[in-house]
C-alpha cells in the first residue's frame, strides 16, 4: 500500500507540516531512475525526499541526510530553485500528490507503479513543461485536475453497483481486496459487504502502518497484522521503514541468494568434472595398456597372416589367449608403432589429468569455504567486498560471446572446427598457432578444421584421420564414400587481402583420403 491514495492520505498533510515554508535548494539525479531534492529553512536542518521509480519497486522514502556525489549527476527542475513550498496537494482518490509552490509553479508525483513519473508545472492549470522520466511521453498530455477523481461512497451508489468492491472503491488496492475475502465478503449479502467496506475504510484512515513480508516480498499495510517485521504510527516513518526493507534488505538478500546460487552451481560443476576426471582414470587404468599389445604383436609378426584384420595371439601378460585387431591397410609392424605412440600420449594425458583433478580439488575447497563464507554474512557492505575480494564469478553465458567453433575432443587433442565461413577466418586469426594444424576438405566449401597442438603430444595419425572426417563431414563432400581433406601446419595459411571469408591461400598442403564422419560417429 507504499503507492495507495490512502496511504498517501495521511502522508500528504505530514509532508506538509514539514515543507510549508521550505525552499528547494538542490533536486538532482545520480542515478536513471532516482530523484533526490532537499528542502531547507534557516531554522531547521534539510529535509530530503527521495523519489526512486525504479519500475520493479517505486518508492518515496526520506533520508535523513544524503551525500551528494562529486561526479556523474545532474541537476533537474532547476526552475524551482529557491522557490518555497506552500503546500502539498493529494488528488482525489488517486496514486498523485503535487508540490504548490510560493510562485506558483508545481511538481505532481505522479506513483503509477511501474510507469510513476515526476512532472513539473509552470503554470498548473496548463499541461507539464517537463518530465522527470522523459520515455513516458505520454505524460507530456496530462493536466493536473485531469486526475482528481472524487467518488461517491454512498450506500445507494454501493447498491447501485450492486456490491462491486473494485468499481465502488477502486483505490483499494490489493490488501485490502485481500483482507474483504478473507472476512467473507464474496458470499455476504449487500448490507453486510457495505459494513466491511465502512470497516475497511476506518482501518486505513486511523491505522498503525505495518512493514510485512510475504513470499518473499516486502509490502506496507495500513490493515492490523499478526507478525509485522515493523510497525509505526508516523507515515514518514513508515515510507522510510518500506524503503529499508523493499529496497536495501531486498537487494542484499537478492543478492546473496544470488551468489549463493552461483557457488552452489559451480560446485556441482566441480563435482561433476572430479567424477568424471575419476572415471576416466579409472578406465584408462583397467584398460589393457597399448604398449601390452604392441609388444604381443612384434613379439608374434611371424604368427600374423598378411591382410588378415584380427588375430588370437597368446598374451604373455595375462598367461592366455587373445584376440587382437589389426586395422586395414597398414602393416601390423606399422599398427605396433601407432601403439606404442598412444602409449607415450596416454602416459602424458594420464599425468594432465592427475594435474587438472588436483587443481579441481583445491577449487572445490575454495568454493566450499566461500559458500560458508557468504552464508554468514548479514549486511550488504561486508557482502559485497567479499564479492569482489574473492573474485566470484556469476558464470552468465548468455552475456559472453559464443566462440567461432564446435569443439571435439579426441585422444587427448582438441579439435576445433570453423562454424561459417566468417568463423572460419575468426577460428584461423585468433585461435590457432603457427604450429597447429589446419584441414580442409579438398575443392569444395566447408568449414577450416584446426587440431591444436598439445606440447610434448607426438601427433597421432588416428587424430589426423578423425579430424580429416570431420573436415570432410562439414563440407559439401558430406555425403561422398571417400573424400580429399587438405592440410598443413598453420603457419603456411594465409588470409588474402580482399578475399571472401573464409578464402585462403594455402601451401605444402598433403591430402589424406577419408570418410566423412560427424559427431555420432564417435
Amino acid at each position: 500500500m507504499h503507492l495507495n491514495y490512502h496511504y498517501f492520505k495521511l502522508l500528504c498533510p505530514a509532508m506538509e507540516n514539514i515543507l510549508q515554508g521550505r525552499a528547494l535548494v538542490n533536486c538532482f539525479s545520480q542515478n536513471k531512475e532516482e530523484l533526490i531534492m532537499e528542502f531547507l529553512n534557516p531554522a531547521s536542518n534539510s529535509f530530503f525526499i527521495r523519489a526512486l521509480l525504479l519500475p520493479s519497486n517505486t518508492c518515496i522514502s526520506f533520508p535523513e541526510n544524503f551525500k551528494r556525489s562529486k561526479k556523474n549527476n545532474i541537476d533537474l527542475f532547476t526552475e524551482l530553485i529557491g522557490k518555497k513550498v506552500d503546500s502539498v496537494h493529494l488528488l482525489s482518490f488517486e496514486r498523485a500528490f503535487y508540490l504548490r509552490f510560493d510562485s506558483g509553479q508545481a511538481l505532481l508525483f505522479k506513483m503509477h507503479g511501474s510507469r510513476s513519473n515526476i512532472l513539473f508545472f509552470q503554470n498548473p492549470g496548463k499541461y507539464p513543461d517537463t518530465v522527470f522520466r522523459k520515455e513516458l511521453s505520454d505524460d507530456l498530455n496530462i493536466e493536473i485536475n485531469d486526475l482528481d477523481n472524487p467518488l461517491d461512497l454512498s450506500e445507494r451508489k454501493f447498491l447501485e453497483l450492486e456490491g462491486n468492491a473494485s468499481k465502488f472503491l477502486p483505490t483499494l488496492g490489493k490488501l485490502p481486496r485481500a483482507w474483504l475475502k478473507e472476512k467473507g465478503y464474496l458470499n455476504a449479502d449487500l448490507s453486510e459487504k457495505y459494513k466491511l467496506i465502512k470497516s475497511v475504510l476506518a482501518l486505513v484512515e486511523s491505522p498503525l502502518f505495518s512493514v510485512i513480508k510475504d513470499a518473499d516480498k516486502y509490502f506496507l499495510t495500513l490493515l492490523p497484522v499478526d507478525t509485522p517485521l515493523e510497525t509505526t504510527t508516523d507515515p514518514i516513518h513508515a515510507a522510510n521503514l518500506y524503503y529499508r526493507h523493499a529496497v536495501v534488505t531486498s537487494a542484499f538478500e537478492g543478492l546473496k541468494t544470488k551468489t549463493l546460487k552461483a557457488l552452489s552451481n559451480q560446485k556441482q560443476k566441480t563435482l561433476n568434472y572430479i567424477e568424471k576426471t575419476r572415471e576416466k582414470l579409472n578406465s584408462m587404468e583397467n584398460e589393457t595398456p597399448p604398449n601390452q599389445v604392441a609388444d604381443l604383436i612384434m613379439a608374434n609378426l611371424h604368427q600374423i597372416p598378411k591382410g588378415v584384420e584380427n588375430v588370437v595371439l597368446f598374451d604373455f601378460y595375462r598367461n592366455e589367449n587373445r584376440e587382437i585387431y589389426l586395422k586395414r591397410g597398414i602393416t601390423p609392424q606399422k599398427q605396433a608403432e601407432i601403439l606404442y605412440r598412444k602409449s607415450k600420449n596416454r602416459k602424458i594425458e594420464v599425468e594432465k589429468l592427475l594435474t587438472n583433478l588436483a587443481q579441481k580439488e583445491g577449487l572445490l575447497g575454495e568454493i566450499e569455504f566461500q559458500y560458508e563464507e557468504i552464508q554468514n554474512i548479514d549486511d550488504f557492505k561486508t557482502l559485497t567486498k567479499t564479492i569482489k575480494s574473492e573474485n566470484i564469478s556469476y558464470g552468465k553465458k548468455e552475456n559472453l560471446p559464443q566462440p567461432p567453433f564446435k569443439k571435439f575432443e579426441f585422444e587427448g587433442f582438441d579439435i576445433l572446427v570453423g562454424k561459417s565461413a566468417k568463423d572460419n577466418d575468426e577460428l584461423l586469426r585468433r585461435y590457432s598457432w603457427k604450429d597447429d594444424l589446419w584441414l580442409h576438405a579438398k575443392d569444395v566449401s566447408g568449414s577450416h578444421v584446426i587440431i591444436k597442438q598439445s606440447s610434448g603430444l607426438v601427433l597421432p595419425k588416428t587424430v589426423l584421420e578423425r579430424a580429416a572426417e570431420l573436415a570432410a563431414y562439414y563440407s559439401k563432400n558430406r555425403n561422398e564414400q571417400y573424400a580429399p581433406v587438405i592440410y598443413t601446419p598453420c603457419k603456411f595459411v594465409r588470409k588474402v587481402k580482399g578475399s571472401a571469408p573464409g578464402a585462403v591461400k594455402v601451401d605444402r598442403e598433403k591430402v589424406i583420403m577419408v570418410t566423412p564422419g560427424g559427431p555420432q560417429n564417435h
